[in-house]
């Protein structure tokens, strides 16, 4: 059983969704966790409830990641309130949900999606590193469409290709200290986020380009989550780890 017990984890994206699943599997662990969001409030009182029954108070962080100073701001008040940092888990992220070729991608969607899903991760991580603890963990939630692409969501894509990149390379940085890092790359999860494309028939075409024939829910991705953030994952650090029933295998 995977016990973390005293370890202090921040999930950004934490209010619903993977992120809320993520926050939850850590808290039952035993872990306190802090979650942040930008605007769902309601949903982060719910979860800050769930989270509050499972152990220790629960901490929450209101604002935009992508904002400069926001990440470094939130580092350093989760730690305070919480006595340090073990665990950064880094979900927040943006879809934009229209399909829009190369061609006629405006600079701001392209410049959004990168300073959301890519920039504001640096600095979440350079802000983290200052401060957490020897043999912690960084978990990146990164995706398939950063290593075979995504059509029509060019933006989407090349964040999560460049994430990969950046675990690598972080990982051997922080190897001599004990910290892992670590990118989780789900397909399709079913969540809120995936709605759109699941109605009219879409879950179904999806599920059938899924090798094991079925949309993956929330737990199916935290659950390997939390195995990377535990002691049973001391020795794995710089992967991909592919959560997505086989898809990225199916072309």
């Amino acid at each position: 059983m995977i016990d973390l017990t005293g370890k202090k984890a921040l999930v950004t994206g934490g209010s619903r969704g993977l992120g809320r699943e993520i926050a939850l599997m850590l808290a039952e662990a035993g872990a306190s966790v802090g979650i942040t969001y930008r605007k769902r409030t309601v949903d982060a009182e719910a979860t800050l409830g769930d989270l509050g029954a499972c152990g220790p108070a629960p901490w929450a962080f209101k604002g935009d990641l992508a904002e400069r100073g926001e990440t470094e701001r939130v580092v350093r008040e989760f730690a305070d309130a919480c006595g340090g940092l073990d665990i950064l888990v880094a979900n927040h992220g943006v879809w934009p949900p229209a399909s829009v070729p190369v061609g006629e991608m405006a600079d701001e969607q392209w410049e959004r999606t990168l300073a959301v899903n890519l920039s504001s991760v640096f600095r979440l991580c350079r802000s983290a590193v200052r401060i957490l603890e020897d043999d912690g963990r960084i978990v990146l939630i990164g995706s398939t469409a950063g290593q075979r692409g995504e059509a029509f969501h060019a933006d989407y894509a090349a964040s999560k290709g460049a994430m990969s990149a950046f675990v690598k390379s972080l990982c051997v940085e922080l190897g001599p200290r004990g910290i892992t890092v670590n990118c989780a790359a789900p397909g399709w999860i079913d969540t809120e986020m995936a709605a759109p494309a699941m109605r009219d028939g879409g879950r179904e075409s999806i599920a059938a380009q899924i090798p094991i024939g079925r949309v993956a829910g929330a737990r199916d991705v935290a659950g390997p989550v939390l195995f990377l953030c535990s002691e049973l994952a001391g020795h794995v650090t710089g992967e991909v780890m592919n959560i997505n029933g086989g898809s990225v295998l199916a072309g």
